[in-house]
């Protein structure tokens, strides 16, 4: 008896969560196949669809359909790269065979000679009053004018110079510099002449001095009033490659007790900036020691020395502690460990071992006996920070390994001597000569000038000369010299307008990253690291893409015809298609080409309308003041015209249709310079989509239409009416637009919300209804345009109420009332954000993730198998720095030398004495000059970004079920729910009981917006690497080297008036900067 109480007792405490029965499966389908009557029906009589297809016969005449060839597009588009690369290669050899010239001609000045070597600098301010120009060695040329191919003002008389901020201009061997390169002028502008495409041509020395042509002001995204300038051409990706061959490097750092404060800082610092120095041809660990060896990461081998390694490491870094003694031995018999490790990726060239400590007494000689009796790997030593210890062992330890020692007692030496390695890995390079002479090219990066992404040939240039100084110049590097290739270049050499929107070229470089591919948009304004996105991360992997990048990075030609998953370009739905992937070598260089096609791609329109009449007929409806008449007109900004400029970012679409009116009014389509097929094809679809817009006239807009549109591969957008066009929001570039891509690769009706954060900046509130035209020409299958319509939210929340009403009804739900106290009824799209609600508050949050409006509901579908989910990386992202507190900035640590040091002259001859001068100086005025990290309050909200990895998570159907149901279980409610996809339509209508009837349940928000993210975990995917190759000649070999050389005070010493200047610097320091503010 009391267990039945209990019983009746619990039961009537849980609530019921509907005043009538749960309606059945069958009555959602009638109202599911209600609605889709009824959207279809309305979308199919308002867009035209079947007219457009009539109007597609009725034009027959003044088309043709051709096929697109795989295998030949490649081979013709791979042909047109290898001859672009190829000239810019052969302009490389004359330069560098040139610059040897010069510099074996040219006879040494002694100081009192200096002042008769006149340059450009590039830093200087062009604006600077006459009176500022004084420096008797420098001038501003006066004939800078703004070059289109550039972008910015040049001038093609002469050529630029930069100088690093901490590299002494004013030293003998740096005027020297400038005056045997002086002659290159020449032989940059004789290459200008002969090949007008060129761009940037630059020497970048040694010595870290750059001469470029043609000349341009050094403005940078970096050169705002309160920046350093702290670009170094030796830390540029393409300097790195080409001054020598890839490299196993192991930097061993010493930890132990007498490591601490400043000198750990110091050292710290120096393998941040050693690290930069590394490209993703070399490899790289980190080895710290005192007692015993530890990884300083959670790398047990050497790991590929890209961007996100890189990072791993300079963070393992500034969480080493210095305790415990000194055991070199410890540490170098794990460093040679490990770069004798076989079994798993490495550079297999240059072996080297960074070693950066305090000093020792200890020559640890029966290691090196022991592991390197022949000096295969080179030693290279940093003695760091101002001590009393003996220098000596350490400096034996380079000497003895063919390596070099570098002293570091502040952080103005750190920048120059954690690079000169590259000097001393150059010396086979110039042993091998001729056989060093191969051009190579770079992966993708950001020019520093504002080309935007390019690739870079490069070529080493060597010391040809037998006398010199102590140092033995015949084994010398001079420098790289390097041609820029912009990818707008490659971009037009790869021409895709008859693939439509969804096909496209790659193309991939033996790491795998993609130089070529409509994924790559980084969007960093920042030129400090290079653009390195895998294939597999521009693309969603799957086992044949692996198999495919493989043999493309192995030069081989292939074919694969695939069923893929492709992320949608506004990066928020996922949808599966079939893709032909076709790739062959481009011969002469490293880098594979792909074409991808999808089936329906395999054939294409071209227009047969050479005839002026028939162009002005067709152009006619384009004129601006004719959109009332034909609706508002957009065209894709394409290179229709060598000469007609394409709009810039303030230009709307309105203004380049205007232009480009004029332009074939006065010059007509078929003009030279012209792309007469792609003009041709505009002007078709203009004709084509003026025939719909009349027979739109003739029909009444329907009842909840709010505007029809037609957009066309051949790149024309007509929205009617007017009025409504005036607030599109979508690409005027059909090959850029989301709806459309999505339209052709979907054979379905696609529903499309405004986004429900842009609705934040915008009055927008409807829903796009999009689909392909399906048009059958002589038997073929062709997608040439998508047509559709704007819905109106209001009208649409009517009908979609209307189509779920049940007459006569009792103990039951009556349909989706609207604002219904028991029932919630909502129409989701593929990618599970909200498109209808019979909820008033849920209108305003059309295009919101249905998991953060319900989401244990949004849970369940996703259980259920309605929804599935995918989560990848983006590398290109730019996110807000994590703000430092401005309590802990101030004045950094500074190395401030004594008098005695002063005097000495061995200190003044040192590579570090006008580093340590300059640096010392902005050290004061900017504290952050080390990091360059501080923001200038000015910036822009963009520029204050830095690049970034996010997380996306797509939501996308799962399977071709099309009913779905369940129960909710929630502490003591539960919840009936049942889900029903749309026919014909990438819609899921969804009834549940309220969620207000079940307040117990979860209510936190599933998260679909892009989160920032570490990325994945560096240390499982060092496991694993992905396959690589590297350069196919190593330049390695050091036998018989006679450079005897390794390590003193270089040559780069500053004048006399530096000693005055520096001391009169460290007057100021020393007695009167304490009276002054330090900025933060």
């Amino acid at each position: 008896m009391d267990y039945s109480v209990c019983l009746l007792f619990l039961l009537s405490t849980i609530s019921s969560a509907s005043t009538g029965e749960f309606p059945t499966s069958q009555i959602i389908k009638e109202w599911v196949d209600q609605m889709q009557k009824e959207l279809i029906t309305l979308t199919d009589t308002a867009s035209g669809l079947e007219k457009l297809i009539q109007i597609y016969h009725r034009h027959r005449p003044h088309f043709s359909v051709e096929t697109n060839n795989p295998a030949q597009l490649v081979a013709a588009a791979a042909g047109n790269i290898e001859k672009l690369l190829f000239n810019r290669s052969q302009a490389l050899r004359r330069l560098a065979l040139e610059a040897e010239k010069f510099q074996m001609d040219h006879v040494w000045r002694g100081d009192s000679e200096v002042d008769k070597i006149v340059y450009y600098n590039a830093k200087d301010n062009l604006n600077q009053t006459e009176d500022g120009k004084g420096r008797k060695n420098q001038y501003l040329p006066d004939d800078f004018e703004t070059d289109p191919d550039f972008k910015r003002a040049v001038s093609y008389n002469t050529t630029a110079v930069h100088i690093p901020t901490d590299i002494y201009e004013g030293s003998t061997i740096i005027l020297n510099e400038l005056n045997w390169t002086e002659a290159l002028e020449d032989v940059f502008r004789k290459n200008k002449e002969e090949d007008p495409s060129l761009l940037w041509q630059v020497f970048g020395s040694a010595t870290g001095l750059a001469r470029y042509f043609p000349a341009s002001p050094w403005i940078n995204a970096r050169n705002s009033a309160n920046k350093i300038d702290l670009y170094d051409v030796r830390r540029r990706p393409w300097y790195i490659q080409g001054a020598a061959s890839p490299k196993d490097m192991l930097i061993l750092v010493d930890a132990s007790g007498s490591v601490s404060g400043l000198t750990l800082k110091l050292i710290r610092t120096s393998v941040s900036k050693m690290l930069e120095t590394l490209s993703d041809d070399d490899y790289v660990n980190v080895v710290y020691f005192n007692d015993k060896a530890e990884h300083a990461a959670c790398f047990r081998n050497l790991v590929q020395a890209n961007v996100r390694n890189k990072r791993m490491l300079k963070d393992a870094v500034q969480s080493i502690t210095a305790k415990g003694i000194t055991n070199y031995r410890g540490g170098f018999e794990m460093a040679f460990e490990q770069l004798a490790q076989t079994n798993v990726s490495r550079a297999n060239c240059n072996k080297i071992i960074m070693l950066f400590t305090d000093g020792g007494e200890e020559r640890a000689e029966e290691i090196f006996e022991k592991y390197n009796p022949k000096q295969a790997v080179r030693i290279f030593t940093f003695s760091v920070g101002q001590h009393n210890y003996d220098k000596g062992p350490i400096q034996w330890m380079a000497c003895a390994n063919k390596g070099y020692y570098y002293e570091i007692p502040s952080i103005g030496a750190i920048r120059i001597n954690t690079q000169e390695y590259l000097d001393v890995l150059g010396r086979p390079m110039v042993k091998a000569d001729r056989r060093a002479k191969q051009v190579q090219w770079t992966n993708v990066y950001l020019d520093a000038l504002g080309l935007g992404l390019v690739i870079t040939g490069t070529l080493p240039v060597f010391n040809k000369t037998n006398t010199g100084s102590k140092k033995s110049q015949n084994q010398l590097i001079l420098g790289v010299m390097a041609i820029d290739v912009s990818l707008e270049d490659i971009k037009r050499l790869t021409p895709q307008f008859t693939f439509g929107p969804n096909g496209y070229y790659f193309a991939i470089d033996p790491n795998g990253y993609v130089l070529l591919h409509p994924n790559l948009v980084p969007m960093t304004a920042e030129f400090d690291e290079p653009v390195t996105l895998d294939f597999l991360d521009a693309e969603l992997e799957n086992e044949i893409k692996v198999k495919m990048r493989k043999e493309m990075i192995d030069g081989l030609r292939g074919n694969y015809t695939i069923s893929t998953l492709v992320k949608s370009k506004d990066e928020r739905y996922i949808d599966s298609g079939q893709r032909m992937y076709t790739f062959a070598p481009v011969k002469g260089t490293d880098y594979s080409l792909a074409l991808v096609l999808p089936d329906y791609s395999t054939h294409y329109i071209r227009a047969n309308i050479a005839d002026t009449i028939t162009q002005a007929k067709f152009s006619e409806s384009l004129m601006a003041d004719k959109f009332d008449e034909y609706g508002y007109t957009f065209i894709a900004p394409r290179t229709y015209c060598k000469d007609l400029k394409l709009p810039d970012k303030n230009q709307n679409n309105t203004e380049f249709l205007m232009d480009f009116n004029d332009y074939i009014d006065t010059k007509t389509p078929n003009n030279p310079m012209c792309d007469v097929e792609l003009l041709n094809r505009l002007l078709l679809d203009a004709g084509i989509t003026s025939s719909l817009v009349k027979h739109w006239k003739t029909t009444q807009l329907q009842h909840g239409v709010v505007a029809r549109f037609v957009a066309t591969d051949g790149g024309i957008t007509r929205v009617y009416p007017k009025s409504a066009g005036l607030y599109w929001g979508k690409e005027a570039e059909t090959y850029e637009s989301s709806y459309y891509k999505r339209s052709l690769d979907n054979d379905l009706y696609i529903f499309t919300p405004t986004p429900y954060l842009s609705k934040e900046n915008s009055s927008e509130d409807s829903v796009l209804v999009s689909k392909a035209v399906n048009l059958k020409v002589d038997g073929i299958p062709l997608k040439p345009a998508v047509v559709g319509v704007k819905l109106d939210i209001g009208a649409w929340m009517e009908s979609f109420i209307n189509a779920t009403q049940k007459i006569n009804c009792n103990d039951e739900i009556c349909g989706c009332q609207r604002n219904d106290a028991y029932v919630d009824c909502a129409l989701l799209d593929d990618g599970g954000f909200l498109v209808m609600s019979n909820r008033d508050e849920h209108i305003d949050e059309i295009g919101r993730f249905f998991g953060g409006i319900d989401p244990i509901l949004m849970v369940n579908l996703v259980n259920s198998s309605l929804f599935t989910f995918k989560k990848t990386f983006d590398y290109q992202s730019r996110c807000y720095p994590e703000k430092e507190s401005k309590a802990a900035a101030g004045l950094r640590s500074v190395y401030v030398p004594t008098i005695a040091d002063i005097l000495n002259l061995g200190w003044l001859a040192s590579a570090a004495a006008w580093s340590i001068m300059q640096q010392l100086l902005v050290s004061i005025t900017f504290p952050n000059f080390l990091d360059a990290a501080e923001m200038n309050d000015e910036l822009s909200d963009a520029a204050r970004k830095e690049v970034c990895i996010t997380e996306q998570t797509q939501y996308y159907f799962e399977n071709n079920i099309v009913s779905f149901k369940g129960t909710i279980d929630c502490e003591n409610c539960t919840r009936l729910y049942h889900a029903e996809k749309l026919p014909k339509t990438n819609l899921v209508f969804v009834i549940a009981d309220a969620k207000v009837t079940c307040s117990s349940c979860d209510t936190k928000p599933l998260i679909q917006d892009e989160q920032q993210s570490n990325g994945p975990d560096p240390c499982e995917m060092a496991k694993n690497p992905r396959y690589r190759k590297g350069p196919a000649a190593c330049f390695d070999n050091n036998e018989h080297e006679k450079d005897p050389d390794c390590g003193g005070a270089s040559g780069l010493s500053p004048s006399l008036w530096l000693t005055a200047a520096l001391q009169l610097a460290l007057l100021w320091v020393l007695t009167g900067s304490t009276s002054h503010a330090v900025p933060s």
